[in-house]
């Protein structure tokens, strides 16, 4: 079926207000329907070279009634599932070596493994969805109750959300993680909402969902981005309206983000991001299986094997072996009116992570926005090119990603994948974005 013709690109300010308004009508009912697993996938935080059903292809494009991108917005934003169950297939290709074994190295800089941490802790253990493909069971029934595995050739991996607890477990060493305090906007059984203090942010650094991936994308919708429908598609036996976000500006990594939505519930499907280098996708996450029945209340129960390690979060935390990401958990998403576990909106939580960061400042718009910190001279290198991190798979991914290169500012390395690029500068500057190396040492020269 031909793109429908539409002037939503020409009108893409439009499209930001409306995404902003959908969003402020679903912050509202946060509390009714809180962001629990839809997936597929993180990182945020997480793709498409082995994909789901490649580029949407299969049974054919369904003919579906002709739809406006504002109304697909509208539609994603109103999309109020509740109950949902299947199997979603994640591809990550940002140009990393296989994390395999590295997540436990690159995670135990703060998080479990270490002594009083567990193996089971979803803040590393969901990090490998950062590269590779990876097959996601997931189900959910309403803000209370939300399992998702991620299944390995020999192993399984869960995290099942079940009022007030948070389990977590994993076959492959036998250990459970557990938190409590996990219901909804950090809600205790008393309904007092004691902050969810000893549940894990598994942060939206990693997000696990379609629905999670199409909502981070949507927030980009502005002056500097065009939103077309294009056409129709069948996901997991579903018909569904294709969403294209595409950026305007030049100098950005990415190419296009092209959205699933399911035609009858609004809810996104199937989510892939392009680069714009071409090739294959960075992210490409969809739903192989859906099904939008109630899942059995079996399926989120959880008792710990015998002989399997337990560690209790707020063990953890005393013990100083877990370090809490920023941003939800990969169940909750922000509470009621849109405020987080702070008790601030999106802009205050913003403000307040600025403000732990010395000379953190953002320049340009848009796509091309980049992130600026400066360190001092003290600062150095983050291994790679300096000191080393005392483990030689950590050097050796580290320097696998480093390009070194010179300019009016001086010297320095960019660290490189195929979305976001950081440069360090050797005078302690960090330049940070969905940015080309030229325009991370263009934005170096011009700050000199």
């Amino acid at each position: 079926m031909a793109p429908y013709e539409t002037d939503d690109s020409a009108r893409s300010g439009d499209a930001a207000a409306l995404a902003a308004e959908a969003e402020e009508a679903r912050s509202a009912r946060r509390r009714k329907a809180a962001r629990y697993v839809v997936p597929v996938t993180v990182l945020g935080v997480a793709a498409a070279t082995i994909g789901l059903v490649p580029a949407f292809a299969g049974s054919g494009d369904p003919d579906l009634p002709k739809i406006s991108a504002q109304e697909l917005i509208e539609k994603i934003a109103a999309s109020d599932v509740q109950q949902v169950s299947g199997t979603v297939k994640i591809t990550t290709d940002l140009g990393l070596p296989d994390l395999g074994g590295l997540a436990d190295s690159l995670g135990s800089q703060g998080a479990p493994g270490g002594d009083g941490g567990s193996s089971a802790d979803p803040s590393s253990k969901l990090l490998e969805l950062a590269t590779g493909t990876h097959t996601l069971r997931i189900a959910a029934d309403g803000p209370d109750k939300q399992k998702l595995s991620l299944l390995d050739e020999a192993a399984e991996y869960s995290v099942i959300h079940n009022g007030d607890d948070l389990w977590a477990y994993d076959s492959a060493s036998n250990e459970v993680y557990h938190a409590t305090d996990a219901g909804p906007e950090g809600e205790g059984k008393d309904g007092a909402g004691k902050g969810g203090e000893d549940a894990p942010d598994t942060a939206e650094d990693v997000p696990a969902t379609p629905q999670q991936l199409a909502e981070e994308a949507l927030k980009a919708v502005d002056d500097t981005t065009s939103v077309t429908v294009d056409g129709t598609a069948q996901v997991a036996g579903r018909d569904a309206y294709k969403l294209v976000v595409k950026p305007k500006q030049s100098g950005s990594t990415v190419g296009a983000i092209s959205i699933a939505v399911d035609a009858k519930t609004g809810l996104p499907l199937k989510f892939t991001l392009t680069p714009a280098s071409g090739g294959a996708a960075v992210v490409d996450a969809g739903f192989t299986k859906v099904d939008f029945g109630k899942p059995s209340a079996s399926t989120f129960d959880f008792t710990p094997p015998k002989g399997a390690k337990v560690t209790e979060a707020d063990e953890a935390e005393k013990s100083g072996s877990h370090e809490s990401g920023s941003g939800d958990s990969v169940f909750e998403g922000p509470g009621k009116n849109g405020e987080f576990k702070d008790g601030k909106g999106p802009k205050g939580s913003e403000e307040e992570f600025a403000s732990g960061l010395d000379g953190l400042k953002m320049i340009g718009e848009g796509w091309s926005t980049i992130a600026v910190i400066d360190g001092g001279s003290e600062a150095g290198m983050p291994t790679g090119g300096g000191e080393s991190s005392g483990d030689a798979r950590v050097d050796g991914f580290l320097n696998s990603l480093g390009d070194q290169v010179k300019g009016d500012f001086g010297s320095g390395t960019v660290f490189k994948t195929r979305l976001i690029n950081v440069l360090f500068t050797d005078d302690g500057k960090v330049y940070a974005g969905a940015v080309t190396k030229d325009a991370l040492v263009k934005a170096a020269d011009a700050a000199k």
